[in-house]
């Protein structure tokens, strides 16, 4: 049976956790900066979260993606009303056993701006969970102000369900390169024929993002496909244990990036934004592994990443829950200028 237990506040400055940068009430960090900072408890959405006058606006193109039509996910899900047990010889793994093929449909929606000119390579970000129609707006305010360039964003509805034994679970937990290869092979070259764009081959110019276990699933993308993608943006992040099937290869699931993935490899040329807030979930499942804290799993995700050297901004913010929107709405315009802010096109090779 599925029991949760209520998040407690988390102080960011709790022993153990990254130092950080106070901001003041209401700011963001600069998009000149790297390292950790704490925001709120005020979130005032930015300009660029509303759509504003006499900004040109890019065109949204939607259609719809069936399993049958899939090579790589035929589609599962797991049965209403049921989760799984903790393995009794391993709490770290959960037995799901009501898991079975079905299918689903997904929705797309791709965003392409008013500036992208027919026939060139356009940068993009792939975004997970979509539609996500707040990214659209900000891209329209934040391309006009010259602060990202003229990108596409691709935004993919997921296949249906949550957690372990669900389509869902399937594709944005799972550590390996799968759904970046889905992504390559079975979404993109549709978008450019549906949508008449070309998106860039260069790894400099395309990014992933996403929230949740799509937040892990944008870090996955990246981490196992470096070669495609160098940026990074995700809010509440599910770098916990919640890989469905169990897999020994890595048996604590997207844990596994701060406990030995980054520490143990040779820094990837990743530029990684990140939000937890201090409200968000803790131990929410049948499992008690201790691998199951959204906040320390982003702070221990801070942690290794300024070791290894990597460029990443890190915020923690007050008086915010799981994926909280009045938060994204306060930072995604500065998270997406700090995201791009090293991309040169013209040096790029598009």
């Amino acid at each position: 049976m599925l029991t949760t237990v209520q998040p407690p506040i988390r102080d960011p400055h709790t022993a153990g956790y990254v130092s950080a940068a106070e901001l003041p009430d209401g700011a963001n960090p600069s998009p000149d900066s790297n390292g950790n900072f704490v925001i709120g408890p005020t979130h005032t959405p930015a300009p660029e979260s509303t759509v504003q006058a006499n900004v040109p606006q890019g065109t949204v193109y939607h259609f719809t993606m069936d399993s049958k039509d899939s090579k790589i996910y035929p589609g599962i899900a797991r049965e209403a009303g049921t989760f799984g047990t903790a393995d009794p010889s391993n709490p770290a793994k959960l037995i799901v056993t009501t898991s079975h093929l079905a299918p689903y449909t997904r929705q797309v929606a791709v965003y392409v701006p008013k500036q992208y000119v027919p026939g060139t390579a356009a940068p993009f970000i792939v975004g997970a969970d979509g539609p996500d129609n707040l990214l659209f707006t900000v891209l329209d305010n934040l391309i006009a102000e010259g602060k990202v360039p003229a990108m596409v964003a691709i935004s993919i509805g997921n296949g249906s369900g949550d957690a372990q034994g669900s389509e869902r679970g399937l594709e944005y937990d799972t550590m390996s390169g799968l759904y970046a290869e889905f992504v390559e092979n079975e979404i993109l070259p549709l978008v450019e024929s549906k949508c008449q764009v070309k998106l860039t081959k260069d790894p400099a110019g395309r990014a992933t993002m996403g929230g949740s276990s799509g937040g892990s699933c944008a870090l996955i993308m990246a981490w196992f496909h470096p070669e495609w993608y160098h940026r990074v943006l995700t809010y509440s992040g599910t770098y916990i244990n919640q890989q469905w099937p169990w897999n020994p290869k890595s048996p604590h699931g997207a844990w596994g990036f701060h406990e030995q993935l980054i520490p143990k490899s040779r820094r990837k040329p990743l530029r990684i934004w990140m939000e937890v807030g201090d409200q968000d979930l803790f131990n929410p499942n049948v499992m008690r592994d201790d691998m199951h804290d959204w906040v320390v799993a982003n702070e221990n995700l801070a942690k290794v990443l300024a070791a290894k050297g990597y460029p990443y901004q890190f915020v923690f913010a007050r008086n915010a829950r799981h994926v909280d929107n009045k938060v994204k709405k306060q930072t995604l315009p500065e998270a997406l200028e700090w995201l791009w802010k090293d991309y040169h096109p013209a040096k790029s090779g598009q």
